[in-house]
């Protein structure tokens, strides 16, 4: 018996893969999710669930952020699942009085473009939580950051798609080969073939095995971070909090930290969760796919919260995790049909906002795949042919 021929094949089930899978299917196309494990099971299953722009540089990445941000208020609305929506916004606090100072530009830089940032002063921040060390200098705020549990939220846009749209969902998949015959692609899985005629590559940090299938190199390089479980206790925030050195961590830039918190990239993050559990991070490393936890940034990871949160110091943590996230050198996404390879579209690459960014991505991918000629952010940036012309592609 013949595979069955779908319009779209989307490989990978995580968040961007499902959030783009429900999109196609609600503009109407025939699609089918694939994933070589259960939806979500990858690094959308091991990572926080932040939806903000408060780490966003000014620009195109904070405008993305904010359209990704609309969306997924109008999907609290609209999918049938609860996913642990919450719109508390954010806020960024400072070690020393230099980041201060980089933090009142940055609101600055945010409000010229539109965005609903304020500043944060020593007793805003006292205020914010009785666990902060006296001696932060301030910080500040996104107002129209959210929080969401991915792994619901993946659950939720599939349940509609399948239930709606008629998306088709095939997990324990794993796909082991593709090539192309004439203009529709045959996709190998271990849980029988597929046929489409377009593919969409969401598999993260797996998309450049799937590239090379059909010779694409894509240049995606896995980051681990770790993550702290603490158990539940006393709330120690209400709302989501990273220091501003996580945005030098992110984006490579120099701060003024020790040599061992610099080493493993280590940045406070915490996050508090609807069952009043809260995550702790965070932490870069490039060391290949190896998940295993060192404990080492585990030990980093803690005594940085510490700094920021000195009364956690007899706090609970249950358990840790590792997750990887897909790695590009200019921290955009890759968001854009292949040329060389008609009907091969890429939607990964986004670092460590995969989460904020899932709905922004799989809504201009919809767009383009049904050759719309406006499309809800622009796309040139997120093209896979920027990396035609650079050494990371070389």
């Amino acid at each position: 018996m013949s595979a069955k021929n779908y319009e779209v094949a989307v490989i990978g089930g995580g968040i961007v893969g499902c959030s783009v899978a429900f999109y196609l299917a609600e503009s109407g196309l025939d699609v089918i999710l694939i994933e070589k494990n259960d939806i979500a099971s990858g690094t959308s299953s091991r990572c926080d669930g932040n939806v903000s722009i408060v780490d966003k540089d000014p620009g195109f990445d904070s405008h993305m952020s904010w359209v990704s941000q609309e969306l997924i208020e109008d999907l609290s609305k609209r999918l049938d699942r609860p996913f642990e929506y919450r719109k508390s916004g954010s806020i960024l606090v400072c070690d020393n009085d230099d980041e201060m100072q980089a933090a009142v530009d940055w609101v600055k830089t945010q409000n010229e473009a539109g965005l609903k940032f304020n500043v944060l002063d020593r007793n805003d921040i006292k205020s914010e939580s009785p666990f902060f060390a006296d001696d932060i200098p301030g910080g500040l705020e996104c107002e129209t950051d959210s929080l969401i549990n991915p792994y619901m939220f993946c659950y939720a846009l599939v349940d509609k798609a399948e239930s709606e749209y008629g998306l088709q969902v095939k997990t324990r998949a794993e796909v082991t080969n593709i090539t192309k015959e004439g203009r529709e692609f045959k996709i190998q899985t271990t849980n029988e073939d597929v046929r489409a005629q377009k593919i969409v590559n969401a598999a993260g940090v797996w998309a450049p095995f799937i590239g090379k299938m059909l010779d694409v190199d894509i240049p995606i390089t896995p980051r681990k971070g770790h993550i702290l479980v603490g158990s539940r206790q006393q709330p120690v925030m209400m709302r989501n909090v990273m220091e501003f050195g996580y945005l030098m961590n992110k984006f490579g830039r120099e701060r003024i930290a020790d040599k061992r918190t610099t080493e493993h990239g280590v940045a406070l993050v915490l996050e508090p969760t609807e069952s009043q559990n809260f995550l702790l991070g965070s932490s870069r490393q490039f060391v290949g796919y190896d998940p295993t936890i060192d404990i080492r940034v585990v030990e980093t990871m803690a005594r940085r919260a510490l700094r920021f949160f000195p009364k956690m110091n007899d706090f609970k943590i249950i358990r840790a995790y590792t997750g990887f996230r897909p790695f590009t050198e200019d921290h955009l996404p890759i968001i854009s049909e292949v040329k060389e390879v008609p009907g091969f579209y890429i939607a990964a690459g986004h670092e460590g906002d995969g989460i904020s960014l899932a709905t922004g991505t799989a809504k201009l991918m919809e767009e383009i795949i049904n050759e719309k000629t406006e499309t809800i952010i622009p796309k040139e940036p997120l093209s896979f042919d920027r990396f035609k012309k650079s050494e990371v592609y070389a």
